[in-house]
């Protein structure tokens, strides 16, 4: 199964996941809190980026990311967390309950205390 997200350090990819979700991200959280990576010099690529995966990536200190699908709320969250950004496809919204759940949400630690929640973590 291909990964619906990786983490590369330079060219060498350190981490990927194919789950769901957001749990990549979750799961992306635990891989960086037991490594010695600088943050800022990784880059992350993921398949689908929402405002809520936007609020999640910018709460962990990620630089520079590449999203095959970025939304305009998640490209906003991104661009204000001062992340450097490509895509293949913008697109307005992301088709998601998630999505409209955060939409009066800004601040990615409120963001991810909701999140966890209903992640079950």
């Amino acid at each position: 199964m291909r990964p619906s997200l990786e983490l590369f350090s330079d060219s060498l990819r350190v981490f990927s996941s194919a789950g769901k979700w957001l749990h990549p991200l979750f799961e992306l959280e635990d891989f960086l809190a037991g490594s010695s990576l600088a943050r800022d010099a990784l880059s992350l690529r993921d398949r689908i980026v929402g405002k809520a995966a936007a609020l999640l990536i910018a709460r962990l200190g990620i630089r520079r990311v590449h999203a095959e699908i970025l939304s305009e709320p998640g490209k906003e969250v991104l661009e204000a967390a001062r992340v450097s950004l490509s895509w293949d496809q913008l697109v307005p919204v992301i088709s998601c309950r998630t999505e409209s759940d955060l939409a009066g949400i800004q601040d990615p630690q409120e963001a991810y205390a909701l999140l966890r929640q209903r992640a079950g973590r």
